[in-house]
C-alpha cells in the first residue's frame, strides 16, 4: 500500500475524524467526530469508531470491533458530556469482533484476542483475550508469544 494515501472503502462512513497517511479503513465501517487515527493503521471491515477514541501509528483493528464511548448510554438522556477517551498506542492489535469499552487504554504493541471485551486497561506487549479480557501472556513487538514484558521472540532478536 502507498505510505502516502489514505484508502476508504465503500459504504464507510467518515464524519470529521483526523486520520493519518497510509491509513486503510474497510467497507461498512463508522468513524464519528473527534477520533484521532494515526499513520499507517489497518481498520478491517464493519469497525465502529465513536468520538473520543485516540489511536496511534500503525495499530491494527480486526473486523466488526466495536468501540464505546459513554459507559451508561440512554436514549431518553443524552450524556454527550460524559464521553470517555478511550487510547490505543502504536503497534497494537486488536482481534474481531472485541468490544473496547470506553475509558480503557491499551498499550503500545498489545494483542487483544478475537472476541475479546476490554474493560481494563491493557499495558504493553501485554496478550489480553477473554469475556472480560485478562492478561494470559506477553508478545514481542512482532506479536509472537514470550516469557516475559519487554523480551524478543527468537526471530526479532
Amino acid at each position: 500500500m502507498d505510505k502516502g494515501k489514505i484508502i476508504i472503502w465503500g459504504n464507510t462512513k467518515v464524519n470529521g475524524a483526523d486520520i493519518g497517511n497510509g491509513t486503510s479503513i474497510g467497507r461498512n465501517c463508522v468513524i464519528r467526530p473527534d477520533v484521532q487515527i494515526g499513520t499507517g493503521c489497518k481498520i478491517q471491515d464493519n469497525v465502529l469508531i465513536y468520538k473520543g477514541v485516540f489511536i496511534e501509528d500503525n495499530v491494527f483493528i480486526g473486523p466488526s470491533v466495536v468501540f464505546t464511548n459513554i459507559l451508561t448510554p440512554r436514549a431518553e438522556f443524552p450524556r454527550m458530556d460524559q464521553i470517555k477517551r478511550t487510547e490505543v498506542y502504536t503497534g497494537a492489535s486488536i482481534g474481531a469482533n472485541s468490544t473496547i469499552v470506553c475509558g480503557v487504554t491499551i498499550g503500545s504493541y498489545a494483542m487483544v484476542g478475537a472476541g475479546s471485551v476490554v474493560t481494563k486497561d491493557v499495558p504493553s506487549f501485554s496478550l489480553v483475550y477473554g469475556n472480560p479480557a485478562r492478561h494470559r501472556g506477553w508478545v514481542c513487538r512482532c506479536g509472537e508469544k514470550v516469557a516475559s514484558q519487554g523480551d524478543q521472540c527468537k526471530d526479532c532478536a
